[in-house]
């Protein structure tokens, strides 16, 4: 039975050489299981990646136990928040070439790296005219929210910024550039590869847009919105607050409360942006799902979501969806 209430999230990742990886998946994801942990670590080559949930003293025991074994990992300091539900299904560990996926040869932020700004200095710095201000997460987390002047390269996924700054951006023209993410570590290996195209003035947010809203209230931001995060919380507020955001049962992509006005919109189900895509057998599905999720709520159990194929089939969905809306809304740029 699940009656915890309260969950310490632990987001994290480190560039480093970790020619152990795939060795050390499977005693992590034991430990992790053991001490009742859910969320996702990401193993490579270049180090580790994740966001992780628990009890404080359990994930920091798993993370010493991990330094443990691989000294390279020692010492992490993730980046802390908090949850009132819980944040994912169930823990995992995957062993990938990237630990964050660029496919570019060269981008290295142990090699090369651009300027660190704290939440202080990136005020300041995003504020000169003459800083291209890129946002290089995806076009569905831009919409939720993002920082004052912020340009949408309106990419589905990081491997496609380094097509995008090529056509878009020039080391002779553009002279200052500042970017972000939502944890840090998209922009850091972002902005090797800016360093190795020549760009000479190249700056980001130290621990992303997290870190920034966790010391900032609305008052004095220059954060506009809420930020996505890759959880059952959705989206956050400044000081992490829960945000007001959910998921489409449907398609997945994060509905505001005007969303869920709209009369195509049915809770776990789908939205006005998904409707069309399914039949009446997937809705079928969908409802029972969301009826199981309710049974499992009312005997206080978890209830662990879609198995791992339903899962798989319903990232294709929404992948599709927001390949369709991104070249709906090109194609209306160009008319």
């Amino acid at each position: 039975m699940d009656t915890t209430q309260h969950w310490d999230v632990a987001a994290l990742y480190r560039f480093a050489s970790v020619p152990n990886a795939e060795q050390l998946r499977q005693p992590l994801l034991e430990l992790a299981e053991s001490l009742g942990l859910c969320g996702t670590l990401i193993l490579g080559l270049e180090g580790i990646n994740g966001t992780i949930a628990g009890k404080r003293s359990d994930l920091i025991a798993l993370l010493n136990k991990l330094g443990e074994w691989q000294p390279a990992l020692a010492n992490l300091a993730p980046a802390w928040s908090e949850s009132g539900i819980k944040p994912f299904f169930r823990f995992k560990v995957k062993v990938k070439k990237e630990i964050v996926t660029l496919d570019v040869e060269g981008a290295d932020p142990n090699v090369s790296v651009g300027t660190y700004c704290d939440p202080d200095q990136w005020d300041a710095v995003i504020s000169d005219p003459d800083v291209v201000v890129i946002d290089t997460r995806n076009d569905y987390e831009f919409q939720v929210g993002t920082f004052d002047r912020a340009i949408n390269p309106k990419t589905k996924g990081f491997r496609e910024f380094p097509t995008w700054v090529d056509d878009n951006l020039d080391p002779a023209k553009h002279k200052k550039v500042a970017m972000f993410c939502t944890g840090g570590i998209r922009c850091e290996k972002g902005t090797s590869m800016m360093l190795n195209k020549g760009f000479d003035e190249v700056y980001h947010l130290k621990g992303g847009i997290l870190g920034y809203l966790r010391q900032r209230d609305a008052e004095h931001s220059k954060w506009r919105g809420e930020c996505y995060v890759f959880d059952q919380r959705v989206s956050l507020k400044h000081r992490l607050e829960q945000g007001s955001y959910s998921n489409c049962g449907g398609c997945r992509m994060p509905l505001s409360e005007a969303d869920r006005e709209h009369p195509n919109y049915e809770k776990g189900v789908q939205c006005g942006n998904c409707a069309h895509l399914y039949s009446e057998d997937d809705r079928k599905r969908f409802g029972e799902r969301v009826r199981q999720q309710q049974l499992a709520a009312a005997r206080g159990e978890a209830h662990l979501g879609l198995s791992a194929d339903a899962l798989k089939r319903k990232r294709q969905q929404a992948r599709a969806l927001r390949q369709a809306r991104s070249s709906a809304s090109n194609s209306s740029a160009r008319q």
